[in-house]
């Protein structure tokens, strides 16, 4: 399949081109990735452009959330962002050329009209398509209508005869016969331009080499071939990628949880592991293994880009998985210099109202990063290290297995002398808690249990001798002689 044209085969151009009724989702996010990747591997211009024509569910929130969830996720584009709204001149300009060539004709049907018809096609068992009856109006009485004041849409008229066709970079050739294609509307009768028209307008005005989108474009890919013909315009290569389905095979929905790419970014997904995930959805970067002989799936950005083609787009549809993304958010935290990852986690902290300064975050940061999946994971593993006091927790759990509350006891309160004399750094403390357990005929297992929950408040925590180090003498000797409170108040 063709990866380039012969014209622009040294400079692609493509573009991205939202709509601003909601907010970035993934399979946009997914669209706008390999679009971006398929410019930056050819030194290629990645456009942006905003298709804001649905005036009524456009809105400038939608907007900054789309221009938010591309910049997070690192998509730079090089022109743009164009707005559709502001380039109506344009459509009207087109439209004119196709009605003054004689590829489109006015349609004065009224809504009513065919929404009756469309009724009556569809008892009868016909297609619902419209009958083409202006069509069959002279031109002259057409003209004179609309030079009246006639309120009058715009419709591209289809060869009755023939078909249509093009070749597609991942699907291959695609025809469908003209009789099936419907004599669309180009402008309605408000003046306001409809997908078909603004996306060809502006496609061939911004000199767009290649047309990568979603599989679901494929039905409306031959009325832009007419359009692209009857305007004399060269076509350009369309790449058609599959579709991203939840995991029971369906189309993705919020049912399978977030679908907005800003609700990832809160969740606390790191925006590389994103992007790398989402460029593996129905796309292969081609046989690499690991030092392990498994196949690759962790790829740096420069990466991507030199291995990304056209070619490696699967027809098959993807299926996202979030166990999947869990993981590959988890290997790239793990990769993360402490540094950065401590200022990632660093909101999460202050949304939850915690005052996690940063030296200290920095400290308590290599401690948790192996126990976090998503970056929010940071505040419910590490949220002890920065509370006045601890939350409420089970006396119980200080009593170790096997073992009762005077045991428990005389662990803590040995361990409150230790720590009020041992050098507080995590070897001195290790070794001198091992001496203690010696002492008292305890394993260490069942020592350091009523410590670790008397200190963090909870019995899986960090490496305990670390989160001590950390938390510093008197709070630790603090939250013990708490926890003596507690384990006497069981009586």
């Amino acid at each position: 399949m063709p990866e380039s044209t012969p014209s622009a085969a040294k400079s692609p151009r493509v573009r991205f081109a939202p709509s601003p009724t909601g907010y970035l989702h993934v399979g946009g996010a997914r669209t706008a990735l390999f679009n971006w990747l398929f410019a930056r591997h050819l030194g290629g211009t990645f456009i942006l452009r905003i298709e804001d024509t649905d005036f009524e569910r456009s809105s400038e929130e939608m907007v900054g959330g789309i221009l938010e969830g591309m910049r997070w996720l690192g998509l730079d584009w090089d022109e743009g962002p164009f707005f559709q709204s502001e380039r109506l001149a344009l459509y009207k300009a087109t439209a004119a050329r196709l009605l003054e060539s004689g590829h489109a004709y006015p349609c004065f049907c009224t809504k009513e009209e065919l929404e009756q018809r469309r009724g009556e096609a569809a008892e009868a068992g016909r297609p619902l398509m419209y009958d083409r009856r202006c069509r069959r109006i002279p031109r002259a009485e057409a003209q004179a209508r609309m030079a009246a004041g006639d309120p009058a849409a715009l419709r591209f008229a289809v060869s009755e005869s023939g078909s249509t066709s093009f070749d597609d970079a991942v699907f291959g050739r695609v025809e469908i016969a003209n009789a099936e294609i419907e004599d669309f509307v180009l402008l309605r009768s408000d003046g306001i331009p409809t997908y078909h028209l603004s996306v060809v307008a502006d496609d061939i005005d911004m000199r767009l080499t290649h047309i990568i989108r979603g599989a679901d474009h494929i039905s409306n890919t031959p009325k832009q071939v007419l359009q692209y013909r009857a305007l004399g315009a060269e076509l350009p290569v369309f790449a058609h990628v599959p579709l991203i389905l939840g995991p029971d095979k369906t189309r993705l929905s919020k049912r399978h949880g977030a679908t907005s790419v800003l609700a990832y970014k809160e969740m606390g997904i790191v925006p590389e592991a994103f992007r790398n995930f989402l460029a593996l959805l129905g796309w292969t970067p081609g046989a690499t293994k690991d030092a392990n002989g498994k196949d690759r799936e962790i790829f740096s950005p420069q990466e991507l880009i030199e291995r990304f083609t056209l070619g490696g787009i699967s027809r098959s549809n993807a299926v996202f998985d979030n166990d999947k993304l869990a993981w590959f958010n988890a290997e790239y935290i793990r990769a993360l210099p402490v540094d950065e990852l401590s200022r990632a986690i660093q909101p999460f902290f202050e949304q939850a109202g915690l005052n996690a300064a940063p030296d200290r975050l920095l400290a308590v940061t290599p401690l948790i990063r192996e126990r976090i999946r998503f970056l929010r994971d940071a505040v419910s593993v590490a949220d002890f290290f920065f509370l006045p006091e601890l939350a409420p927790y089970d006396p119980a759990d200080l009593i170790p297995q096997k073992g009762d509350a005077a045991l428990a006891l005389r662990i803590l309160q040995r361990a409150r002398e230790v720590l009020g004399t041992s050098s507080f750094d995590h070897v001195a403390l290790e070794q001198k808690l091992r001496e203690a357990a010696t002492a008292l005929g305890v394993k260490t297992g069942p020592m350091f249990q009523p410590i670790r929950v008397a200190v963090c408040g909870r019995r899986n925590a960090p490496p305990l001798f670390e989160t001590m180090a950390v938390l510093g003498r008197q709070v630790c000797l603090a939250r013990i002689r708490q926890a003596e409170e507690r384990l006497q108040s069981l009586g």
